[in-house]
């Protein structure tokens, strides 16, 4: 298999952490999303939404991470990332649902870069609006994993949710958000970081990391 994707990208990152978790190998191919070249005409031939992650797989093209997550979870049914009871199966998609559905419309690059260059916001505004909705997820998110009593992991071992929260947390961080009322999220995320699926799936690990490159 072939992941199409960004370093810094959540949805690549999420593919990543799952492609890692589930043993499978893949290669790594960067797609520069800052040159847009997920918007060229060769990419969009072969993902019609313009967008990263894409899976190159013995089945055809992939795209859209959570599908993808769950097609890796059908298609390849060793270690998988979702429990066997369905309200496990239940809770560990409505906390990651809740990540992917409500965080990564009003975060993603093309809306950030919207909000500068349409409407002339400063990074100091657009930093204030990202901080603003994550707040308005993450701020009941972990309220969740305090009345399930989440430990160092939703379950007993990282899954579909941590797949999913990781990224988040990196980006969140990166715009200086404040964890320091998150108990849970925390423990999960340094639980997660000290795992080597997790380490080889970070963004400081990939090969069109800038960083990566001048270390």
């Amino acid at each position: 298999m072939k992941l199409y994707g960004y370093y810094r990208s959540s949805t690549s990152y999420r593919l990543r952490c799952a492609l890692e978790l589930k043993g499978l190998d893949y290669e790594n191919v960067p797609v520069n999303l800052l040159k847009t070249e997920q918007k060229s005409e060769a990419f969009t031939a072969r993902n019609a939404f313009g967008s990263v992650p894409m899976l190159e797989t013995d089945h055809g093209d992939k795209a859209q991470s959570m599908a993808i997550i769950e097609w890796l979870d059908e298609a390849y049914p060793e270690k998988p990332l979702l429990p066997s009871d369905p309200e496990q199966r239940y809770l560990a998609r409505e906390l990651a649902y809740a990540i992917a559905t409500e965080l990564h419309a009003p975060l993603n690059l093309p809306v950030l870069k919207f909000l500068k260059e349409q409407y002339g916001k400063s990074q100091d505004e657009i930093d204030d609006w990202y901080r603003h909705w994550l707040a308005r997820t993450l701020d009941p998110l972990e309220q969740r994993l305090a009345q399930v009593g989440a430990g160092d992991f939703l379950f007993d071992a990282p899954g579909f949710f941590e797949v999913v929260l990781m990224p988040q947390m990196y980006n969140a961080r990166r715009f200086a958000f404040d964890f320091s009322d998150k108990p849970h999220m925390t423990r999960i995320e340094a639980a997660c970081l000290a795992l080597p699926e997790f380490q080889r799936a970070h963004p400081d690990a990939q090969p069109d990391n800038p960083e990566q490159k001048d270390s």
